[in-house]
């Protein structure tokens, strides 16, 4: 996967429509997989993510700008998603059936496919059980490999509380798989 520089963003070649293209291929799943863990509407979460990458296209410009593009745009859709959520007249909470299966199979043969399949669900549950804040770092650490100093931004919270709740989140996994005979 090819990462988006801020150099590509901001030459004047920017009216190239294939950056625009590796922009949107570069960060819609990990935005949208947030976004759909505010707002519980895929709908909304694709329109919020859409929203925010056409927005960042359309300012490119000013694009020299913005610091760290991956905590930029995380902040964007979590500012729409609030918005969205306020004009809904709902509160903020985290969806236990957010997107999260990024485990590719090594194997073809169908039992080895059916007992990985089998693990990865009961550690999706595992994760899925864990508290709303601690789940939510979790995956944004693991999943879409944000830093701490990015997530703590992200959330307005300290880079010890990341810390922390991550380690919360680590400790109860792994009990819950000694005490699983599924893992």
């Amino acid at each position: 996967m090819q990462v988006i520089l801020h150099e590509e963003l901001s030459h004047s070649a920017l009216q190239d429509e294939q950056v625009f293209k590796e922009l949107y291929r570069e960060y819609f799943v990990k935005l949208y997989r947030f976004t759909i863990s505010i707002v519980h509407c895929r709908e909304s979460a694709e329109e919020i993510v859409h929203d925010v990458l056409i927005n960042l296209w359309k300012k490119r410009s000013s694009f020299h700008e913005i610091e760290n593009l991956n905590t930029y745009l995380y902040v964007s859709v979590k500012n729409l998603s609030l918005n969205y959520l306020r004009k809904q007249g709902k509160h903020v909470y985290v969806d236990d059936d957010v997107l999260y299966n990024k485990t590719a199979y090594t194997s073809v043969d169908p039992e080895s496919v059916m007992i990985s399949k089998e693990k990865v669900e009961a550690l999706n549950g595992f994760i899925n059980n864990l508290p709303l804040k601690c789940k939510l770092i979790f995956k944004l650490i693991k999943d879409d490999g944000m830093k701490y100093k990015e997530v703590a931004a992200l959330l307005n919270i300290s880079v010890k509380t990341v810390e922390n709740q991550l380690t919360i989140a680590i400790k109860k996994i792994s009990v819950a798989i000694r005490k699983s005979d599924t893992l």
